[in-house]
């Protein structure tokens, strides 16, 4: 008895159009394609693998949490930009007056383009940092950092792209 209710509920759910997933991403209707361009890294310093990475994350993101396709150019959904920085400074100071902690921060900037609804689209800066311990060598630390600003990075995107909160 109780089975009748999740499977009408399930149909209706499978049913809708619009495109709602369980990731509340929102794809719009005609959407099958999303193209993601690699992002060129244009900051004064440079991580010779954050351009590729930023770029295949984003891919795997679109792919794994929508029902889009990657298309290698010309979407129905287009995400382009630049990686405009990457930089580390001191971000706290100690009770002696020495550095503390550092901050690795990654700047983007990126373009939107929903071909389906002119509405959607946006060019916007965005920009995410992680401190760590002064201490320790950055090139000790940089991988997991970058590893952990990059998918907030891309959860950005996804969100501003495609769920409509």
């Amino acid at each position: 008895m109780l089975l009748l209710p999740l499977i009408a509920a399930a149909g209706l759910l499978c049913g809708c159009s619009g495109g709602y997933s369980f990731t509340g991403a929102s794809i719009p209707p005609g959407a099958k394609t999303i193209s993601v361009k690699t992002f060129p890294n244009y900051a004064p310093t440079v991580n010779p693998q954050l351009s590729q990475k930023l770029s295949d994350d984003l891919r795997n993101m679109f792919s794994s949490q929508t029902s889009l396709n990657i298309a290698n150019s010309d979407g129905d959904l287009q995400i382009e930009g630049e990686i405009t920085g990457y930089s580390t400074r001191a971000s706290s100071l100690s009770s002696n007056d020495e550095v503390a902690m550092n901050r690795l921060t990654i700047t983007i900037q990126v373009r939107f383009v929903n071909t389906l609804n002119e509405e959607a689209n946006f060019n916007q800066s965005f920009s995410r940092y992680k401190d760590y311990n002064a201490s320790r060598d950055f090139s000790s630390v940089e991988n997991a950092l970058v590893e952990e600003i990059v998918q907030e990075l891309c959860e950005d995107v996804f969100n501003k792209a495609v769920v409509n909160w």
